[in-house]
């Protein structure tokens, strides 16, 4: 598929957005993404990761800031032609009509296709090489309802992948996913060798997979670079309201930590 060159640079500034003006869920927001990088976005419940994909993609309009795709700003340019470079792939899957999964992955040819016209050539080739590139093929011809959790996230990243996207973003990939499912995910990612922002719940699987980490907190950014820099004990630890320890064993090797709740402290009860 996209080869690293076809990749896109996207660069987030200063980027705010709620749905109050006066009471912001992002604010001062600002990352950037090479072509080729892979980006892991990690943060606590309610920090604000969902809300800055969807100001991503152009599902939310920013109240400031602005987010850049090779230097252009996606809301300047018609809502197809960011379609045509950037693909999106979400927590919720698509309503379980019958749909066949061949049928799913040449949705992915959409913003490609011009007015009403039947799929192209082009458009079917796409779609089977994405098939191939995530062993579905034995699956084409299967209604998407009777897969399983983990094939129907491979046949939404195909769809994606039949996008012929330069940038992909995804909500949770590895959400609901069993653990061998979820590292079968992110390796395939891994392979696609183009522009990927992805948020992660799992610490361990966002150092491992990252080029480089956003940890958010408060709607904010408070830590963006390599993994080894970002994702510390002691900013784990003060983010996520826990005590995170690093694995020793594992120097030089990615990051892997133990976590605990910290203790609650006793509060002596009043004298009489």
């Amino acid at each position: 598929m996209s080869c690293k060159s076809d990749a896109a640079a996207l660069e987030v500034r200063d980027l705010a957005w709620g749905p109050d003006r006066g009471r912001p869920i992002i604010s001062e927001v600002a990352l950037a993404a090479a072509a080729g990088e892979r980006i892991a976005i990690v943060g606590p419940n309610g920090a604000g990761k969902t809300t800055l994909l969807r100001c991503l993609y152009r599902a939310y309009r920013p109240d400031r800031g602005r987010v850049l795709v090779d230097g252009e700003d996606v809301w300047a340019v018609p809502a197809r032609r960011v379609a045509q470079k950037m693909a999106v792939v979400l927590q919720e899957a698509p309503a379980d009509f019958p749909f066949r999964v061949r049928d799913i992955v040449l949705l992915g040819r959409i913003p490609h296709r011009q007015g009403l016209a039947s799929w192209s050539e082009r458009d079917r080739r796409l779609a089977a090489h994405a098939l191939e590139h995530l062993e579905l093929q034995g699956m084409a011809d299967r209604v998407f309802a009777s897969l399983s959790g983990g094939e129907k996230q491979r046949v939404l990243v195909a769809r994606a992948l039949a996008q012929d996207p330069r940038i992909i973003v995804l909500d949770e990939p590895t959400n609901h996913l069993d653990i061998r499912h979820q590292l079968e995910i992110l390796q395939l990612l891994k392979a696609l060798r183009i522009t990927i922002v992805t948020t992660l719940h799992d610490i361990d699987l966002a150092a491992d997979f990252a080029d480089r980490v956003a940890l958010m907190a408060g709607g904010r950014v408070v830590a963006f670079g390599p993994p080894d820099q970002v994702l510390t004990a002691e900013r784990i630890s003060e983010v996520f309201a826990v005590r995170a320890r690093r694995d020793p064993s594992r120097d030089g090797s990615g990051a892997r930590f133990f976590f605990s709740i910290p203790a609650r402290p006793v509060q002596a009860e009043a004298a009489e």
